[in-house]
């Protein structure tokens, strides 16, 4: 068995007072920690503008991981490591400051150099920062250097040239990290493995006996908090752009040479090239927008979108999509992948459905309303696991059949503790494997494709809302797939 790689750095967080950082950050972190996956030389600068100062963020780490330290455990030398400077990111003296502290820093703990910059922050000041950590020689170092950035990355496709241009100004490709922390969930990594270790599905992976396939992210949750985020931003912009496109890649790839980054990201791209690009005028023969309204959410009443804060009041956000995606390769022709995304529906979950052909004489059903066909259903979250639906003989006499299912949940195996996400990433990010990061082809390709359905929404005036909460979304989403002889798995 070989040996887990325990990496020495240096992390340092802008946003380090927000709820990125709270909630994930630093319970990610704490638990590399405790599980031997990160070397007792490290440490962790804050940085932020409150005047916060070492006591107080480690008295606010302590707090955030609360619920996964054991009884009577002592956390004081796990939260020694971390340090907080009040920052302003458009300073020159703050980087100066920086530069001396992280150097300080790196004599104390003998991280060897090696730098990990997180921007969990604005995506406004991302290209700032980055070519400011390069003119105060913060990017220079013995060991090595990364970024790390979350989403959004851009507005659209112009905005996300523009950063990327900042961006490698001042560092390299190989140095940008682009979180979709889709890409972190242990099941949506798995799609690889269900794929080409196993025979029984890669030999059937295609058009000739496959009907369609489906992935469906949907929320209970309304736009809480993040009201004047969310209607900048939208369904389409918060989830398709990046999470859904990229999980159809994983499905719809070809098997890779190796399962090195570049080429496992290669084959994505060579998806995202492939997807059939939709006209303005066709979009809503391929997609659906939505909007929620007022309704119940298991059994208690919520209000609709327009109403969840005063700027929202007459808002043409959407907060669902469903979408019809055609992959024009040898291997995908004819098969349409659908994709629905939102909030305040009926339940939380994050799910694909692979439906097989039926076969040519199926003598076991002579009425087609009756037929159950095959499925592959992988579910990301909540339950990770996957259930194949076969056909068996209904016990008794005669020739009737049942539906059955053979299922593993990731979550029932004695003693698996699944990754966080973000977990997975941040050790990903310091061992320097980029796989489950997109490469900036990706993120362009994604734009590119989704840039036109939203400029044909902005000239077109919606009818909001158009679903009522704890309901699937609109009847349009339904009929999408009615039209081609198919409804959303499970009905």
């Amino acid at each position: 068995m070989s040996e887990t790689i325990q990496p020495k750095a240096t992390i340092v967080i802008f946003g380090a007072t927000g709820d990125l950082a709270n909630r994930k950050l630093y319970p990610s972190i704490y638990r590399l920690y405790k599980s031997g996956k990160l070397d007792e030389n490290f440490s962790v600068i804050g940085l932020a503008r409150r005047g916060w100062n070492n006591d107080i963020i480690r008295e606010k780490v302590e707090k955030s991981i609360q619920g996964l330290i054991p009884e009577d455990e002592d956390v004081s030398e796990f939260i020694s490591h971390f340090y907080y400077k009040s920052f302003d990111v458009t300073s020159t003296d703050s980087y100066k400051d920086l530069k001396y502290m992280v150097e300080s820093l790196e004599q104390d703990y003998h991280t060897d150099g090696n730098r990990l910059f997180y921007l969990a922050m604005a995506p406004d000041f991302f290209g700032t920062i980055a070519n400011q950590l390069k003119n105060h020689g913060l990017k220079e170092t013995s060991g090595w250097t990364r970024l790390v950035i979350e989403k959004p990355f851009g507005h659209d496709l112009a905005s996300a040239k523009k950063l990327n241009k900042e961006l490698q100004a001042a560092f390299d490709e190989n140095q940008i990290y682009r979180i979709d922390h889709y890409l972190g969930k242990e099941m949506v990594q798995n799609i690889e493995v269900i794929r080409f270790a196993n025979g029984i599905f890669e030999h059937l992976w295609n058009n000739r006996f496959i009907n369609n396939i489906q992935v469906t992210s949907s929320e209970t949750l309304g736009v809480e908090e993040r009201a004047h985020y969310y209607d900048t931003s939208g369904a389409t912009r918060d989830m398709i752009q990046n999470h859904m496109l990229q999980m159809v890649a994983l499905l719809a790839m070809e098997p890779p040479i190796n399962l090195s980054t570049e080429e496992i990201r290669s084959e994505k791209i060579k998806v995202l090239r492939a997807l059939r690009t939709i006209k303005e005028e066709k979009v809503s023969e391929y997609f659906v927008r939505g909007q929620y309204g007022a309704g119940k959410i298991n059994g208690q009443e919520v209000i609709g979108y327009q109403d969840e804060a005063e700027e929202l009041k007459d808002s043409a956000t959407e907060t669902f999509v469903a979408g019809k995606l055609v992959i024009d390769n040898y291997r995908w022709a004819g098969v349409p992948f659908y994709i629905r995304t939102g909030k305040r529906m009926k339940e939380k979950s994050t799910k694909i459905v692979v439906e097989f052909k039926d076969i040519p004489m199926n003598l076991y059903y002579k009425k087609d309303d009756l037929r159950n066909p095959n499925l592959l259903v992988i579910n990301i979250q909540p339950n990770e696991g996957i259930t194949l639906h076969l056909n068996a003989k209904k016990t008794g006499n005669g020739n009737l059949t049942e539906p059955i299912q053979l299922a593993y949940h990731q979550d029932s195996e004695s003693g698996i503790n699944t990754p966080e996400a973000y977990e997975k990433l941040l050790y990903d990010s310091m061992l320097g494997d980029a796989t489950n990061f997109t490469h900036w082809d990706e993120v362009a390709l994604s734009w590119e494709f989704v840039d036109r359905i939203l400029a044909s929404w902005s000239n077109k005036k919606a009818d909001f809302p158009n679903y009522e909460s704890g309901s699937m979304g609109p009847k349009a989403a339904n009929e999408l797939l009615e039209r081609d002889g198919f409804h959303w798995w499970p009905e």
